[in-house]
Formats: structure tokens, C-alpha cells, sequence
């Protein structure tokens, strides 16, 4: 395994180990159905969606209120959160699945970029 392989995989294993516990704090009665976490994950995109709306608004000058590049990296890391939750949710490792999936793109169209 290379290195940036065994960091990728640490990364996504620490959220998911994360999770579990916080989950278990969160939920102890274990209500939390899969389809409100698909729910919650739409909501964490339309969140991201309404920032980058703002910094567009921002950049062609129109009136409205404003974002920063740092309030979106909340976002996304939201949608990564919430995404590994549904993924745990339906015992889905989600870091082989994003490797799986990058990898297949990269051989689809001829690229050399692997994780």
C-alpha cells in the first residue's frame, strides 16, 4: 500500500470510527432511519448549494449577503459526514467506495490517476 493510500485510508476509517461513537451519544435509542439520513444529506447539500450562490452573487457584483471560501469547506464537510453516516447506515465502507468509483472513472476515460 502506498502512502497516500494508507493516509486516504486512515482518513476515512478515523470518520467512520468517529461516527459510530458519535452516533451512538447521538441516537442511543437508535431512531435515526436511513431514509432521514438521505434527507439530512440532501439538506447538507442544499446548504453548500446556497453558499457557493453566494460567492457567485459576490463575484458578478449583485446585492445579497455574502459567503467565504471557509463557511463552503463547512459545508462539504457536512456532506461528507452526513454521507459516511448514510454509508454506515447501510454497513457501506464508504472510503472503498470512493476509491472503487475514482479508479473506474480513471480507467473509463483512459486516465492514470489512481487511488
Amino acid at each position: 500500500m502506498e502512502a497516500a493510500e494508507c493516509y486516504y485510508n486512515r482518513g476515512f476509517d478515523m470518520l467512520r470510527a468517529a461516527n459510530v461513537i458519535r452516533d451512538e451519544e447521538w441516537d442511543p435509542n437508535h431512531r435515526i432511519s436511513l431514509e432521514f439520513r438521505c434527507i439530512e444529506l440532501g439538506g447538507e447539500v442544499g446548504e453548500a448549494l446556497n453558499k457557493v450562490k453566494k460567492l457567485l452573487r459576490e463575484r458578478n457584483g449583485n446585492v445579497g449577503t455574502k459567503t467565504t471560501k471557509e463557511e463552503i469547506a463547512q459545508e462539504l464537510a457536512d456532506i461528507v459526514i452526513c454521507a459516511d453516516l448514510v454509508a454506515m447506515t447501510l454497513q457501506i465502507d464508504l472510503g472503498d467506495a470512493v476509491r472503487e468509483k475514482f479508479n473506474a472513472t480513471s480507467v473509463k476515460y483512459s486516465l492514470e490517476t489512481r487511488l
